[in-house]
């Protein structure tokens, strides 16, 4: 069995400029991270793990390789979300979405969005619907709105359950404008009470 504690090590080094290395060897480093992060997700040890992913993350980048360092990110989200450490999901799943970005690639970017927002629902619901409105606005930007409507039910949905109904309507509304965009104005039926929400927004929330 490899000693993943030794691959960092051996990883880091070679990120370290010295007297005898004048410049960093991030590949080499790169693989070595993405090895130790086996071994601890392995031997389950995901705090070392969600480490070496983020040093990997690192590399990537320092590789030119966005892709491949926001699915580190989305992987580091995730372990955080195991973890229980819900300021670090936001943070990871926000900075994947910018790397996804960056490859010119919105769908992923607003996917990675979605997923922290889902992981974020019930600890941190007022970022879980800060990231579900702005992968809603990122598919929008991209001339994609049929793609926002799930993002819209959820984020409708998140401040049902918190019961911020005028709320929960000015969503509504957005979503009916962005389903009116593209011809699909059927979709927001499926939301509960959508009648009801759909009323107040007409009634209480559009210029008259």
């Amino acid at each position: 069995m490899v000693d993943p504690d030794k691959l960092m090590i051996k990883a880091d080094k070679l990120t370290k400029l010295s007297l005898t290395r004048w410049t960093a060897d991030w590949r080499a480093a790169t693989v070595l991270y993405e090895a130790a992060a086996i071994e601890y997700r392995t031997a389950r040890d995901n705090v070392k793990a969600k480490v070496a992913l983020e040093k990997a993350s690192k590399g990537q980048e320092m590789l030119s390789s966005p892709w491949d360092a926001a699915k580190h990110m989305e992987t580091c989200g995730n372990i955080a979300k195991e973890l229980g450490n819900w300021g670090e999901v936001l943070d990871y799943y926000r900075r994947a979405s910018e790397l996804f970005n960056e490859c010119g690639r919105v769908q992923p970017a607003a996917d990675a969005l979605a997923k922290g927002a889902r992981a974020l629902e019930e600890s941190s619901p007022d970022e879980a619907i800060q990231l579900y409105t702005d992968a809603c606005s990122l598919l929008e930007e991209d001339g994609r709105e049929q793609m926002a409507f799930d993002l819209y039910r959820a984020g409708t949905s998140v401040y049902l359950k918190l019961e911020r109904y005028e709320d929960a309507a000015t969503f509504l509304l957005r979503w009916g404008l962005a389903a009116d965009h593209c011809n699909a104005v059927n979709s927001q039926c499926k939301v509960p009470n959508f009648h009801s929400l759909w009323s107040y927004a007409i009634n209480n929330l559009l210029p008259s």
